[in-house]
């Protein structure tokens, strides 16, 4: 099918040959070659506007910073709780108990196991002794003194460490290490995301970065113009867990995957035309 294309293109421009003067197609030829010059050069070229990061960075120099970071915990969210105190024996029904392994050469070590709770979808754990209590909607700092004020009917003067075992935010689209990150203190920022997933590539749009957040079944979405400063302010600044953050393409990204496989075709059935027509208007 395509040999019969340039067949009958080639056809064509004999014709044309024996009617069209050789100045002409000289013109023609030219003008040709200058719009290709001009479209390539034209899709090469980017702003640097639209690629560098945080171009108005001095206007929050004296601005206050934004220290909405607190984390709550939510229904599903996976919890240990560590119980000790002067006393070790006193808060043995609050953990687990040590378990004995012995190592390839004979040595018997104790280590203590980590206490897990699973959040119920209503916010709710079962502790040990004091049985249900609700967590969710609490900060980590606000669930620690909650459970210190129980556990001291039983202990004197108990330290509990709260954390959250199931942080994670997920960094998707054009960027170079995408995939799923587990955030072991428990606080991160879009840009150290971003930092974890290698950075965006340079087809990523940096001005319409999507936050997709879940909170109590309501879910809800950001967009950020990476460009501007004014993201330093955003609520979706501070990530917080399971949040998703997808860099989505820019233009021309987008536009190069609508090529089909039948370009390379086309690219070569124009460098044709163009040879046949050099050919032809050689003096």
């Amino acid at each position: 099918m395509i040999l019969k294309i340039l067949s009958n293109i080639t056809f064509r421009i004999t014709f044309a040959h024996s009617i069209i003067e050789r100045d002409t197609l000289k013109s023609f030829l030219k003008i040709f070659s200058l719009l290709i010059f001009t479209s390539v050069l034209t899709c090469s070229c980017v702003s640097k506007k639209k690629i560098l990061y945080l171009q108005d960075l001095e206007q929050i120099a004296d601005n206050p910073a934004n220290v909405n970071y607190n984390i709550t915990i939510r229904g599903n969210d996976l919890l240990t709780i560590n119980v000790s105190a002067l006393n070790p024996d006193a808060v043995a029904p609050f953990n687990q108990p040590l378990v004995s392994r012995t190592s390839i050469n004979g040595v018997v070590q104790t280590a203590q196991q980590l206490q897990t709770y699973l959040v119920s979808v209503d916010g709710k754990i079962e502790f040990p002794l004091i049985g249900t209590v609700k967590l969710a909607g609490l900060t980590r700092t606000q669930a620690t003194e909650k459970l210190k004020e129980l556990v001291s009917k039983y202990v004197k003067n108990p330290i509990i460490n709260v954390r959250i075992l199931n942080f994670k935010v997920s960094v998707l689209g054009e960027v170079q290490r995408p995939g799923t990150f587990t955030i072991n203190d428990e606080r991160i920022t879009i840009l150290e995301a971003l930092g974890l997933a290698g950075d965006m590539t340079i087809f990523g749009d940096r001005k319409n970065v999507k936050i997709i957040r879940e909170i109590n079944g309501v879910k809800s979405y950001g967009e950020l113009d990476f460009t501007s400063s004014s993201i330093i302010d955003s609520p979706f600044y501070y990530l917080q867990q399971n949040d998703v953050v997808i860099v989505s393409p820019n233009k021309a990204q987008i536009q190069s995957s609508s090529f089909n496989r039948n370009t390379s075709v086309f690219i070569s059935i124009a460098g044709i035309i163009i040879s046949v027509i050099s050919v032809l208007t050689r003096n």
